[in-house]
């Protein structure tokens, strides 16, 4: 009885965080969306994603959070085997060289990879300093996504690599010694006993990619217009806090059913597993 008021005591502060913080301004949203100007009530905001301008933006959305979680996913399982081969006994350390980017400032970061893919900035300073032909790859979808693969990079690397860090090495063990080749070691032991990190760094580059605007912004220059710029254009620009509202939920939504499928096929997959 002690530990549970202990328990209840301090989780108090973070519940009247998470109340304030979170509950209460998507409600605030949701009141938005579901009323005009004027205060009258309406499901048009809501509806308004079916607007041809705004299914554009989405798809366009999906595409990009959808490439940019899959090349994660290829550059950051072999980082994070290389690294949990390496039998480093401090990970802390591996862990801190990870977030050590993200010490610095986002803006500061993706506004370096603007100068950096500029037409006269390092990269192609570089190309035609070897007689290679320059590229002109800023403002365009592919910038976007290098700037979201490179800032969302350690979000996949992390989990996957905590979930190869608890793999029993005595079973890689046992089964190298039953002859097995390190190819089906790998793809019967190593890679089903590391897919709840996968599917964590799945989620975790999916949905802010999905959700994203500053990259896009940035990179790509309003040229790539993903449904993140949609609503933050609706808000700053033209003002339509109901209708950015509307679109912010319906994206809401959409996130949340994502994040449902993604776990439904992980419990479906856990079920059919003989251990």
């Amino acid at each position: 009885m002690i530990n549970r008021i202990r328990t209840s005591f301090i989780a108090t502060p973070y519940a009247i965080w998470v109340l304030i913080c979170t509950i209460l301004p998507l409600f605030y949203i949701l009141g938005y969306a579901i009323t005009t100007a004027e205060g009258d009530f309406t499901i048009q905001n809501l509806i308004a994603i079916a607007d041809p301008v705004h299914l554009k933006s989405l798809w366009l959305s999906i595409q990009v959070a959808l490439i940019t979680t899959v090349v994660c996913l290829i550059l950051a399982y072999p980082v994070a085997l290389i690294l949990h081969n390496l039998k480093i006994t401090n990970k802390g350390f591996i862990v801190f060289l990870f977030i050590l980017p993200m010490w610095m400032n986002f803006m500061l970061r993706i506004l370096a990879w603007q100068n950096i893919l500029s037409n006269n900035g390092i990269l192609n300073n570089i190309l035609s300093a070897i007689g290679l032909p320059t590229i002109h790859i800023l403002y365009t979808k592919s910038a976007v996504i290098l700037g979201m693969v490179y800032d969302f990079l350690p979000y996949m690397i992390l989990p996957i690599y905590n979930s190869l860090s608890k793999i029993n090495d005595d079973i890689i063990e046992a089964a190298a010694d039953l002859g097995s080749s390190w190819i089906n070691t790998f793809f019967k032991i190593t890679l089903p006993l590391s897919r709840d990190g996968i599917l964590s760094g799945v989620i975790m580059v999916f949905v802010p990619a999905l959700s994203s605007f500053v990259v896009s912004n940035l990179l790509g220059g309003g040229k790539v217009l993903l449904i993140g710029n949609v609503i933050e254009q609706e808000f700053t620009l033209a003002r339509n806090w109901n209708l950015g509202s509307g679109l912010s939920i319906i994206l809401m939504l959409f996130v949340l059913a994502s994040m449902s499928i993604m776990n439904k096929l992980d419990d479906s997959e856990n079920g059919g597993m003989l251990i």
